[in-house]
């Protein structure tokens, strides 16, 4: 008799497993996978960085199963809006006029603008210093709708769709500087390719928060919010940022 009982709570707890596994929603998030230390590929083909292991954080918080998806920066918030994931994890700003078109949560962290330039260049960064010189800087961010913004009258403005092809510009002598995320920078100034550059000036812009991007009056966004608490609260959120970071970015 005993072993029948055991038999049927084994039998029982077997299928609340199943039951709870068959359960687990299923999510895909959304990356560009070109904007190192954030996010990219390694020499495998596997998406990875800052933003993905958030990811990653947040769907464990939500026990989802979460699949991703990578995307062409220039076209992201389209795709997400056609459904070809479900949220955006790419180091997306968090601007009103993106706020048109898709929900933020809460930031998960926050960036500053800042140039860079060659070390051996006197290179300043107010508008009449730089009246003439081209600026690479990638299209559709912040970064880019700052220089037209502010300098655009004065500077060519060259956009890129990529991060990294602004840094090949840089270095084959094609701009004179880059404006962009100054943690974007800090790892690039760090590599074997950023050795004879250096940050110029202070930062132009401190006030840029990081967000993920969900579709209008998705819920998914609270349920984002709510693991976001967590992993800041016990910790995850800290072993992320120290894995690319020596300092607290959020």
């Amino acid at each position: 008799m005993q072993s029948y009982k055991k038999f049927l709570l084994a039998a029982a707890a077997t299928l609340v497993f199943s039951a709870n596994a068959m359960a687990a929603e299923k999510l895909k998030m959304g990356i560009e996978a070109a904007y190192p230390p954030f996010n990219n590929k390694d020499a495998s083909g596997q998406v990875v960085g800052f933003d993905k292991d958030i990811g990653d954080a947040l769907c464990a918080k939500m026990k989802a199963e979460c699949e991703v998806v990578t995307s062409d920066w220039d076209g992201i918030i389209p795709a997400l809006n056609s459904k070809k994931f479900d949220f955006l994890v790419s180091s997306l700003s968090i601007t009103d006029e993106r706020k048109q078109a898709v929900d933020f949560t809460d930031r998960y962290y926050s960036n500053k603008l800042q140039f860079i330039a060659p070390k051996n260049v006197d290179f300043k960064t107010d508008k009449a210093s730089l009246k003439g010189k081209t600026i690479g800087t990638q299209r559709a961010t912040l970064a880019g709708t700052w220089l037209e913004d502010n300098y655009g009258g004065d500077i060519k403005v060259s956009l890129y769709d990529t991060q990294e092809n602004a840094y090949l510009d840089l270095t084959s002598g094609r701009v004179d500087g880059i404006l962009a995320d100054k943690y974007v920078n800090y790892d690039w100034l760090k590599s074997d390719a950023g050795k004879n550059y250096e940050f110029k000036g202070e930062p132009v812009l401190e006030s840029d928060e990081i967000g993920i991007a969900v579709r209008k009056g998705d819920p998914l966004r609270d349920k984002l919010n709510a693991a976001l608490k967590e992993i800041i609260a016990d910790g995850t959120y800290k072993k992320i940022n120290d894995k690319y970071f020596p300092f607290s970015i959020y």
